[in-house]
């Protein structure tokens, strides 16, 4: 009976350690698989998700080079050439030669500006202390249309206050023609600039419908070329317009201001000088 339990014992453990020995031989297998599994999933990951981010890097590449915006300036010089050399470059003459008159008399009139009070101040001061000579070497040494019809009034006083007087309105008309010198061609380039646009709009549109006319079509295509050189000589030419127009308000107003220190100046030195006689 012993013996029997003893074999049986035996069979058991040589069972067991059999199906121990299979069980994991089958481990070892099914660890070896799914380690090569692995590794080939492994070794395919990195191509799929190159080949998935492959058409990522095209975005970033157009996004690292963006389009350079133009600037203000290189929009107008190509309209300018864009509305042809020819209507385009006699409007530009005219903005240059309007600019250049009026740089000339914004110079001249701010140069022409005198603080009358002051001038009129020393004048007193001079015809008290030295007489009417002392009083013409101050104007010699002002600038200024106020001060030149200042000495023609004074180089006339010994004839007497109406010769004054005459003299001082005389002269007065002669700084303001100087005043207002050159004012007249900033009227003309103001209103030949636009004229020369719409010419050119005119000019434009005959092209458009040359073309309308040897395509023998309507389209769109056909007629842009020529109205949009129209639409770009109109506006040039009233851009030119504006800016001039600007200026010679300005200009025109300066005179004015000029022109009414001189009346009241004027009349001030007339009665400076009847002051003066009466003290005499």
């Amino acid at each position: 009976m012993k013996k029997l339990f003893a074999l049986l014992t035996v069979a058991g453990l040589l069972s067991f350690g059999t199906f121990s020995s299979a069980y994991a031989q089958e481990e070892g297998a099914e660890g070896a698989t799914e380690m090569v599994d692995s590794n080939a999933t492994a070794e395919e990951a990195p191509a799929e998700e190159v080949a998935e981010e492959a058409p990522v890097e095209e975005p970033v590449a157009e996004e690292a080079a963006p389009a350079e915006e133009e600037s203000f300036t290189q929009i107008i010089k190509q309209k300018f050439i864009e509305g042809g050399p020819g209507f385009m470059g006699i409007v530009l003459i005219c903005l240059i030669l309007g600019l250049a008159i009026v740089i000339e008399r914004i110079i001249y009139l701010n140069m022409a500006t005198t603080n009358t009070d002051k001038l009129l101040k020393d004048v007193e001061s001079a015809l008290n202390a030295g007489g009417v000579e002392a009083a013409k070497e101050v104007c010699r040494n002002t600038k200024g249309p106020v001060a030149s019809i200042f000495y023609q009034g004074l180089d006339r006083s010994h004839e007497g206050v109406d010769m004054v007087e005459k003299s001082v309105v005389s002269y007065g008309g002669v700084q303001m023609g100087l005043l207002e010198k050159g004012i007249s061609w900033i009227s003309l380039f103001i209103a030949l600039a636009p004229m020369l646009g719409f010419m050119g709009t005119v000019i434009g549109m005959i092209g458009a419908f040359d073309a309308i006319a040897e395509a023998g079509d309507i389209s769109p295509a056909v007629v842009a070329t020529g109205i949009k050189v129209a639409l770009l000589t109109t506006v040039f030419g009233l851009i030119v317009a504006i800016i001039l127009q600007i200026f010679y308000n300005y200009i025109v107003a300066k005179v004015d201001s000029i022109v009414n220190d001189m009346e009241n100046a004027s009349i001030s030195l007339i009665d400076l000088l009847v002051k003066n006689e009466l003290k005499k």
